[in-house]
């Protein structure tokens, strides 16, 4: 028996927005299963995954302080993702945001001075924005590929703080350790909550939610972006620039990822580390198009995703599973993402037969 994909006249508004939801729950119902096949009860798995690491202040602090660049690079993303720039390497971008910020910080070592974490942050979504830039170059004069070339920085940013932390930012007193110095109090963010490790940058990515919206909601440059993206030639007949969609798109989302990195950097991490995050640059990409590629829904879906961190954490702790499990969660959420929108634009529809004219022939000079 054969099936084909037909695609739907009028795919299902509704059915956008509750595709989210249940790829979530399709999520939720594999892991009871994956729970059980590993020889866990699946009740006090879900418990342990799900509900443990919230269940004080210190847990909620913690969703909020890893949900924080997960929003903040998904809000960039989705800004490029709206007009058709697929930026893959915020992972990259993140690295570099890390690297230029933690410079100063290192160079500024024993400073008092409040400019000091305003120039991190700069210099962090700075560092972000000439990393996106080179993609962005090389896909407005040479037709690169933007998710190879964005995806492929990754690695090199990578390797270039791993050099960075094992050479010259090598603290000399670290014990042979590949990290640097402990940054000062004037470059790291003061804390939200004593006793708690979520700290200011919470705060900007508060910030950056209702710019985003205002962007891509009332601005002219949104609107030319997503005109771009959903009817590319729409956008040329009314003389909008694909190649400044594919800039601001880039440097955007640059910006925003490198901004994250100085948070890690200059909030829980305190110095820089061989990996500056766990993987936040390629969790955002999720966290996107989970959250619709708007603002709001962005918001929820970090939530979720700092919660799968955290539960894959506990999960470690309590029931002595692999790290790789908070990995498997994250790719059982896009598989079933992908597939229930995959349903709301296509149908399944059973393939008819094919009656070869030739046997038919035959049949009828038989009788």
């Amino acid at each position: 028996m054969m099936f084909k994909l037909e695609t739907r006249p009028v795919p299902s508004a509704w059915m956008r927005y509750l595709s989210p939801v249940l790829a979530a729950l399709l999520t939720l119902i594999c892991g009871m299963v994956l729970f059980a096949a590993l020889g866990r009860a699946p009740l006090e798995a879900f418990e342990v995954f799900f509900l443990s690491p919230v269940q004080d202040l210190n847990g909620v602090t913690e969703l909020l302080l890893k949900a924080s660049p997960l929003c903040l690079i998904a809000l960039g993303l989705a800004i490029g993702f709206r007009a058709n720039v697929w930026n893959i390497g915020a992972e990259g971008q993140l690295t570099l945001g890390a690297i230029f910020g933690g410079t100063l910080a290192i160079g500024f070592d024993g400073s008092s001075s409040p400019w000091l974490l305003p120039g991190m942050v700069l210099a962090g979504m700075l560092g972000g924005a000439l990393w996106a830039a080179m993609a962005a170059l090389l896909r407005t004069r040479f037709n690169a590929n933007e998710i190879l070339v964005t995806l492929m920085l990754t690695y090199i940013a990578k390797l270039l703080l791993g050099y960075l932390v094992d050479g010259p930012l090598k603290d000399p007193n670290g014990q042979n350790f590949p990290q640097s110095i402990m940054f000062g109090d004037a470059a790291l963010f003061p804390m939200l909550v004593e006793g708690t490790r979520l700290n200011a940058s919470a705060l900007l990515t508060v910030l950056a939610v209702p710019l985003a919206w205002l962007f891509l909601s009332k601005s002219f440059a949104g609107y030319q972006m997503q005109v771009g993206g959903q009817a590319p030639a729409a956008a040329r007949y009314a003389g909008f620039s694909e190649s400044r969609s594919i800039w601001l798109g880039l440097l955007i989302s640059g910006a925003a990822a490198g901004l994250a990195g100085v948070g890690e950097v200059a909030g829980p991490l305190g110095q820089l580390q061989p990996s500056a995050s766990p993987g936040y640059g390629f969790a955002a990409i999720i966290v996107a198009f989970l959250g619709r590629l708007h603002p709001v829904g962005i918001v929820l879906a970090s939530l979720l995703m700092s919660l799968l961190y955290l539960g894959g954490e506990s999960a470690q702790m309590s029931l002595q599973l692999p790290n790789a499990i908070t990995g498997l969660f994250q790719g059982m959420l896009l598989f079933f993402l992908l597939g229930c929108d995959l349903l709301v634009n296509y149908r399944l529809r059973r393939r008819q037969p094919v009656v070869r004219a030739s046997s038919t022939a035959a049949a009828k000079v038989e009788a």
